[in-house]
């Protein structure tokens, strides 16, 4: 399942996530479920037709991610591998960053840091020309309804209903999987 949120030239996405890395790292083997949320920058499309026509809206390259993951191996709920990556190179994320505060409380966390673009930007060194004018408010007001699109992935997750392993496959024979619009 996928929500995106958008506004001027930053949206947020959100999706569950069923993960199997072919190179973990070390501690953290195994597959992993849960939920990702991506901040990204935002672009209309050029009309494909009249003035009628439905404008392509372009999600495009990410600027922070939040992964609300835990192994599958473990007790439900979890979340033993929440983390984020606070930076990206183009589409490439740097490394895992756990945070205490992250762990304590992921919902609390997150809604935190969307409340909170132009920090977000600086942490994440992209200029705050890349986000419209109203950004940071619309995406503040937005948080609310954002974080209950993330609780109800996660609750989905919960019940078995998202982030499944790819069909057809026992767990155990997968050894590289991402199940996941993001």
């Amino acid at each position: 399942m996928l929500y995106v949120f958008g506004f001027e030239r930053i949206g947020v996405v959100a999706s569950d996530m069923y993960f199997v890395d072919p190179h973990p790292i070390p501690g953290q083997e195994g597959a992993e479920r849960g939920v990702r949320l991506e901040v990204r920058v935002l672009r209309p499309g050029d009309l494909p037709g009249g003035i009628y026509a439905s404008r392509p809206i372009v999600v495009d390259r990410p600027v922070w991610r939040a992964d609300l993951l835990e192994s599958v191996a473990g007790p439900s709920g979890s979340l033993d591998r929440a983390h984020h990556h606070p930076r990206f190179d183009g589409w490439e994320p740097g490394g895992r960053v756990f945070a205490e505060e992250l762990s304590a409380a992921p919902l609390d966390w997150v809604a935190g840091r969307l409340a909170d673009l132009d920090t977000l930007l600086s942490e994440a060194g992209v200029p705050a020309s890349e986000a419209g004018p109203d950004d940071a408010a619309d995406l503040r007001n937005a948080v609310p309804d954002i974080m209950a699109a993330v609780r109800r992935l996660l609750d989905g997750v919960a019940k078995g209903e998202l982030a499944r392993p790819p069909a057809g496959l026992a767990e155990e024979d997968i050894a590289n999987a991402r199940v996941s619009w993001l």
